[in-house]
């Protein structure tokens, strides 16, 4: 049995998705979760939760220590790589890493050249500015190397005053300022294979406000139907992105859709949360699962068939929702194992364990047949896990 490993700040879906693809998983990520552990041959720590970055010396040192067994194909970089691509060269210099490299990830993820190349070849984006505006209304302050949206901000005024010298300098690092545009948050997972690329499908995301963070990711919701030349739009976008970029492996556009308009966000050049959706469905007429179509696309350049867009029917639709704690609380071993026992929880926490308000707790799933029905299961779901954790204290 070939060997994968898996890394992450949460790799359980990945490494439930390439166990279930016939993969001995070498999962490491923060959390050690019991569901992740049940699905690997071996987990390993490589950072602590509450710090929510991957340490990189313990990733150094287990990609050095798998790089000495023959039977280990390479390493998937999930979420938490985004903005160190210098991270995912020394991995890879230890160990293959099946996926974007290093200077795909660097480029990709930096706004002066990914914006610059959306106004080149005429790809919808809203406004975007590496400088402050003089009247910040309407605008956003964004980390191109962060993920789950908890970088973004509306309020920027005195964000951004610490990042430029008050008269329109250039913004530090990553940060840069993006024109809020109306509409749904979406996505476009998709397959590529360093030259071209196949959606598997559109997402709504699942954003919500938490404490002074906005639009933090909380789930996902497809795949599901979006206007026929939208769609046609955004399958041109993402393949001429995968060409340009060296895009490998999967990977989502994120995209804000307000009715027949689209405007594009960013590229997550990685596995992203929403192949949870898609199981083994990669394609239409192909039945291998996602990470084994990842690992193809990686290794022999093989791409799934694409998705059928516009009036095509959808089968199921698939949803995904983190729950957050609303306040400090201790998880006990007891109201663990009762976590454990309830159908449609996922990224279960050993216990005892202690969260502050605002970390993750779990994850719910949910499915149907169109996005409402899901979207109100999962919101019940989560409410009800919500109001038995609470009686547990």
């Amino acid at each position: 049995m070939p060997v994968l490993a898996v890394a992450a700040l949460s790799a359980r879906v990945l490494a439930e998705a390439a166990h279930a693809d016939g993969f001995e998983v070498v999962a490491l990520d923060l959390f050690g979760d019991l569901d992740t552990r049940r699905a690997c041959a071996r987990w390993w720590p490589i950072g602590e939760p509450e710090r929510l970055h991957i340490d990189a010396e313990r990733l150094l040192a287990e990609l050095g220590r798998l790089a000495q067994r023959a039977d280990v194909v390479g390493w998937i970089a999930g979420a938490g790589f985004d903005g160190r691509p210098e991270l995912l060269a020394r991995g890879a210099a230890l160990l293959p890493l099946l996926g974007t490299q290093a200077d795909g990830v660097r480029r990709v993820r930096d706004p002066h050249a990914f914006f610059a190349y959306l106004d080149a070849h005429g790809i919808a984006h809203p406004p975007v500015r590496m400088t402050a505006p003089a009247d910040r209304a309407g605008w956003l302050l964004k980390d191109a190397g962060a993920c789950g949206a908890w970088h973004i901000r509306r309020d920027i005024g005195a964000i951004a005053t610490e990042h430029d010298d008050g008269q329109g300098g250039t913004v530090a690092g990553r940060r840069y300022f993006q024109r809020e545009m109306a509409g749904a948050p979406m996505s476009a997972t998709f397959i590529a294979n360093g030259s071209d690329a196949c959606v598997l499908g559109f997402n709504r995301l699942i954003v919500r406000s938490l404490a002074a963070r906005p639009f933090v990711f909380c789930g996902a919701i497809g795949p599901l139907h979006v206007p026929y030349e939208v769609a046609g739009r955004v399958i041109v976008a993402v393949r001429a992105l995968a060409a340009e970029f060296s895009l490998r492996g999967l990977g989502s556009l994120d995209f804000m859709l307000d009715g027949d308009r689209f405007g594009v966000l960013e590229v997550n050049p990685r596995p992203p949360a929403t192949m949870a959706l898609y199981g083994r469905g990669v394609g239409h007429d192909a039945p291998r699962g996602i990470v084994a179509a990842h690992v193809r696309a990686c290794l022999h350049d093989e791409l799934g068939s694409p998705m059928r867009s516009g009036e095509d029917a959808v089968d199921a639709v698939q949803g995904t929702e983190i729950l957050f704690a609303p306040r400090p609380f201790w998880l006990s071993e007891r109201a663990a194992a009762q976590l454990a026992e309830r159908g449609g929880c996922h990224d279960l926490p050993y216990a005892p364990a202690h969260f502050e308000a605002g970390d993750p707790v779990c994850s719910v799933s949910a499915s149907g047949s169109d996005p409402e029905q899901v979207l109100e299961l999962l919101t019940g779901r989560r409410e009800a896990l919500r109001s038995s954790l609470e009686l547990q204290q």
